[in-house]
């Protein structure tokens, strides 16, 4: 975490006393779909095939030159999404003819997260690459993409299959949930209670995330209380003040806070720092090993989990050149993805980038982003 993000939020913590208490919403599982929970022992589970369900670029031109990509996050300025950026860089410069620039909004919002995929439709883009904030909201102009001849592939966090070529799924949804809650209960206990901090409960991977966490603790730890789920938009100080309020709370009655995004982890940790309560609450979820090193280091954290944010941005670039090219069509079932090697395709029209990892006291030394 930077000096100015950590000084950001021991500023809060002073002033917690001065600030409004952050308003709950209700979490009421984030969306419709059904739900998968992997085996409590493993044991893989048998899936179908399914055939590809994304859609496609009307008469796609031939770029004239080089092919001109951009990458628009959820948001930009935070460690996850620079380290996402990157990646689609590293795969660009290695790609002859193609260029590509990362333009996002600042806050997560998706109307602003429109308005700049509007904008760069009508400014003649090849293609165009994306993680929404809105599955739903997101789709009618990404299908105008399409529409345009433009190519279309997402990462991190979906559209309507639709309203895109291909999506790059950094880790199957009940994967990344059985990881998260059988860490949680090796550090908690199988009977503990735990609420949950993210971004917000239409982001797509992460409701996906949450729900299929709800139906994989329900069936392998029936014993775990969930307390409550709350949202903090993926900004450091609100995620600060809304772990904060978690701890005053339900005090002794919770014994550790979930984070469901890249700063919310951090910000829970860092929350449970200044609270005191370091080797009595347990902080884990999803983070940059960066991010949460230094709270490794203390021993306010046992670890979080995550997959390489720099390589999935690779992997995106990759896959958008290939369906450009004609070397990635539908009914495929793997792609090569530069130093990557071949990935396979799920699910119809997802490129599953593969398991997630844990970073631990172990081996958070070994990564830099």
């Amino acid at each position: 975490m930077s000096k100015t993000i950590t000084g950001l939020l021991a500023s809060a913590a002073l002033a917690a006393g001065s600030l409004a208490t952050p308003a709950f919403a209700e979490w009421t599982g984030g969306d419709d779909l059904p739900t998968n929970p992997l085996s409590c022992d493993g044991t893989p589970l048998e899936t179908e095939s399914v055939a590809y369900n994304g859609g496609a670029p009307k008469d796609p031109k031939a770029p004239e030159g080089e092919l001109r990509v951009v990458d628009v996050p959820k948001l930009v300025g935070i460690g996850y999404f620079n380290a996402t950026s990157s990646g689609v860089a590293e795969a660009a410069g290695e790609i002859e003819g193609v260029s590509a620039t990362t333009d996002g909004p600042a806050q997560a919002n998706i109307d602003d997260q429109i308005t700049l995929i509007d904008n760069y439709i009508t400014s003649g883009v090849n293609g165009i690459l994306y993680a929404s904030n809105d599955p739903v909201a997101i789709a009618p102009v990404l299908r105008k993409a399409l529409d345009a001849g433009i190519h279309v592939v997402g990462y991190d966090s979906d559209a309507e299959p639709d309203a895109r070529q291909w999506f790059v799924n950094p880790a199957q949804f009940n994967g990344v949930a059985k990881t998260l809650i059988d860490e949680l209960a090796q550090q908690i206990g199988e009977a503990g209670a735990f609420a949950i901090v993210t971004s917000t409960f239409t982001t797509p991977n992460q409701a996906r995330w949450i729900a299929e966490m709800e139906a994989y603790q329900a069936k392998c730890y029936p014993e775990m209380e969930w307390l409550e789920t709350v949202e903090a938009q993926e900004d450091n100080i609100l995620s600060f003040k809304q772990a904060t309020t978690l701890i005053n709370k339900y005090g002794e009655d919770m014994d550790g806070i979930v984070g469901m995004t890249s700063v919310a982890t951090p910000a829970a940790a860092e929350a449970t720092t200044q609270a005191g309560l370091c080797g009595e609450m347990t902080v884990m979820g999803l983070a940059t090993p960066n991010a949460i090193r230094p709270y490794i280091k203390s021993g306010c954290m046992e670890g979080a989990v995550l997959w390489s944010p720099v390589d999935m941005g690779y992997a995106a670039m990759h896959v958008l050149q290939a369906a450009a090219e004609g070397r990635l069509e539908p009914g495929d079932t793997s792609v090569d993805v530069g130093r990557l090697g071949t990935l396979q395709i799920i699910n119809g029209s997802e490129v599953l980038l593969g398991d997630p990892t844990v970073f631990n006291a172990d081996n958070v030394d070994d990564f830099d982003f």
